[in-house]
C-alpha cells in the first residue's frame, strides 16, 4: 500500500511541475504577444494614420478642382 501512495505522491509532484510550467509559458505568451500588439499598432500609428490623412487631403483636392473646372466650363445661358 505504501508504494500506491508514493506512486501518487510522485504523480502529484509530476502534475503540479507540470502545471507551473504551463502558467510559466501561459504568462510568456501573453507577455509576447501584449509587446507584439503594442508594436503592430504604434507602428501603425505613425506610419499607416498620416498617409490615410494625406489620402483623403489630395482627394478633397482633387474635387475642390474638378468642381473648379466645371464652373469655369459651365457654359451659359443664351438669352
Amino acid at each position: 500500500m505504501s508504494e500506491i501512495v508514493s506512486a501518487g505522491a510522485g504523480a502529484s509532484k509530476k502534475n503540479g511541475s507540470v502545471q507551473k510550467r504551463i502558467l510559466k509559458t501561459a504568462k510568456k505568451l501573453f507577455a509576447s504577444t501584449g509587446k507584439a500588439a503594442w508594436i503592430v499598432s504604434t507602428t501603425f500609428l505613425v506610419l499607416v494614420v498620416p498617409l490615410i490623412i494625406e489620402t483623403d487631403r489630395e482627394q478633397q483636392l482633387v474635387e475642390l478642382e474638378q468642381q473648379q473646372m466645371g464652373v469655369l466650363t459651365a457654359t451659359k445661358p443664351s438669352s
